[in-house]
């Protein structure tokens, strides 16, 4: 994949940066967590206005038919102002489980009301007992007439509280650790017997804990085959890994950037503290380590593609060991370099480096994809 930007790629790049160079300042964001959606709905507004919505969708529903890698650009300048919007559970984790399974009925009326902003979704399908092993699944659901009743929770739900809908895994045959057997549907969060809790993560954006109990659904918001729904779940975490990897080098950048000015600016026995060459070596270090990173970014995004299963699961946990390694080595020095101001909420660093840790455990850290690889050679 030649990942030198076309010249389309560059306009995006070039808007996006435009935009959140407008709207999302370290104080702008600030006022958006206080807002009662955890983000601002003016700016998901632009993301519409913008294409950003449709980004990886066909042009048949309202898309740009973007790929990968134009994923990867704007989530990289999204981890550069750390978006609060509920871009990558609505676009990136619903999105590619809509694509990759869904019906032509689903897709026709979901993918349009996404890109236009119309319809935000989230992905549901982690359970507290289940720490990062995909197949286990104990929500359940069961045949009811010409339906579906799904009883369970489902825990850490990014974006649950403000999702219209949500794509929630439940196990329609087998037992508790089998692949075979776990389908996915589509939940209004209106329906009877949905509960939501919300709350504010570590990270600063929104995330639910949902509970359901006796939920009625029909066949026709089945997302793929019934009991098949496995390879789908490991492509759309697959697809959230390669967006959180970009998201992780754009804060990065951010991170680095400011160290650097910083390092110019704070004054330490009588001169700036980057004039001193641990100071110096410790910067080099870093920028290092974000190349580093950058090329995890783009092995993930690489391989989303990839039809030979084996190899792209390979791939993915390799970016995903490098990605996390990357982000905490330069977050944790980061901190460090700023000083006692690097620990405090008023200060940006502080933002950056807990959202990095986020990622860093998100969909499985890097001593569980080490044991993934470790696994293949045993």
């Amino acid at each position: 994949m030649d990942f030198e930007p076309s010249d389309d790629q560059r306009l995006l790049v070039e808007s996006v940066t435009r935009m959140l160079g407008d709207t999302y300042s370290f104080a702008q964001r600030k006022g958006y967590m206080a807002l009662p959606e955890g983000y601002s709905p003016a700016v998901w507004s632009q993301f519409a206005e913008l294409g950003l919505l449709g980004l990886p969708f066909a042009e048949d529903y309202g898309g740009f038919g973007g790929g990968a890698q134009e994923v990867m650009l704007v989530m990289q300048a999204f981890g550069r102002v750390l978006v609060l919007e509920p871009y990558f559970p609505t676009v990136v984790l619903a999105g590619t489980a809509v694509t990759t399974a869904g019906t032509a009925a689903q897709k026709d009326s979901i993918l349009p009301a996404i890109a236009e902003g119309s319809l935000k979704l989230a992905f549901a399908h982690a359970e507290r007992q289940a720490r990062y092993d995909l197949t286990d699944v104990i929500t359940t659901a069961k045949r009811s007439g010409a339906g579906w009743v799904l009883d369970g929770s489902k825990t850490v739900v990014s974006h649950g509280e403000a999702a219209d809908k949500i794509i929630v895994s439940a196990r329609t045959s087998g037992d508790r650790y089998d692949e075979a057997g776990i389908t996915l549907f589509l939940v209004d969060t209106s329906a009877s017997g949905v509960a939501r809790r919300g709350y504010l993560s570590r990270d600063d954006t929104r995330a639910a804990d949902i509970a359901l109990s006796n939920v009625a659904v029909g066949d026709a918001d089945v997302i793929g085959e019934v009991g098949n729904g496995l390879p789908t779940i490991r492509r759309v975490i697959e697809a959230g890994i390669a967006a959180t990897a970009a998201e992780t080098v754009g804060a990065m950048e951010a991170m680095n950037e400011m160290t650097l000015e910083y390092s110019k600016t704070r004054v330490q026995f009588g001169q700036p503290i980057g004039s001193y060459q641990v100071v110096q070596h410790r910067l080099a270090d870093m920028f290092m380590a974000q190349e580093q990173g950058r090329s995890m970014a783009m092995l993930a995004t690489m391989s989303i593609d990839n039809p030979d299963d084996a190899q792209r699961s390979h791939d993915i946990a390799l970016a995903k060991v490098g990605i996390g390694q990357a982000g905490r080595y330069v977050s944790q020095s980061a901190v460090q370099m700023h000083g006692g101001i690097g620990m405090t909420e008023e200060y940006a660093v502080g933002h950056y480096f807990r959202r990095c840790m986020v990622i860093e455990r998100l969909f499985g850290d890097p001593a569980y994809y080490l044991r993934v690889l470790a696994d293949e050679v045993a």
